[in-house]
């Protein structure tokens, strides 16, 4: 029984040692306590503008300042100010902006294929156009533009609404005396 737990121990100690060895492979650096794999570096590399020009130089460059980056990093985490209020804030904004945005191109990319323009209004819109005197082009050299312009204004259209549907489904309540 001893002899087994003892080949168990061994078998064990192997098996981890050649996980770590393996793990210590796919690190590129050692930064401290933090690593930066292979892979990380890869995607990052392949993300930046060094990837570009994917040459020995470009690489030794971005990694440089990828450790430059961690280090300083680093130092700000140690002074905590990854804490400090004000960079709080910023983060909070930024994520906003970043879902907001997010938000928007998907709606954006949901109402796009939906708008549809009838050659009946693009007529109308051209037959205004040429009464008031704002073209002098022929109808077909109008039409594309004509079309753009009113399925872009649909599109804008739909995004009111769901804007206006979003309000409408919402609590709002306004303290008018603290905007003052």
């Amino acid at each position: 029984m001893r002899k087994k737990l003892i080949y168990l121990s061994v078998l064990i100690l192997i098996i981890g040692c050649s996980r770590a060895y393996k793990e210590d492979k796919s690190v590129l650096a050692r930064i401290n306590d933090y690593q930066i794999t292979k892979e990380e570096f890869e995607q990052e590399f392949k993300d930046s503008s060094f990837g570009r020009v994917d040459t020995p130089e470009s690489r030794r460059e971005f990694l440089n300042n990828l450790i430059n980056r961690k280090l300083i990093l680093q130092d700000a985490q140690e002074r905590a100010w990854d804490k400090d209020k004000s960079f709080l804030k910023m983060i909070e904004r930024f994520w906003e902006q970043s879902l907001l945005k997010t938000a928007l191109d998907k709606k954006a990319k949901e109402i796009a294929g939906s708008a549809s323009v009838s050659d009946k209004s693009i007529e109308e819109v051209y037959n205004k156009m040429v009464s008031e005197g704002n073209t002098d082009k022929t109808y077909d050299k109008m039409y594309n533009q004509i079309k753009w312009e009113l399925t872009k204004f649909q599109e804008s259209q739909a995004m009111s609404k769901w804007v206006s549907d979003l309000r409408r489904k919402a609590r709002i309540t306004i303290n008018s005396e603290l905007l003052k």
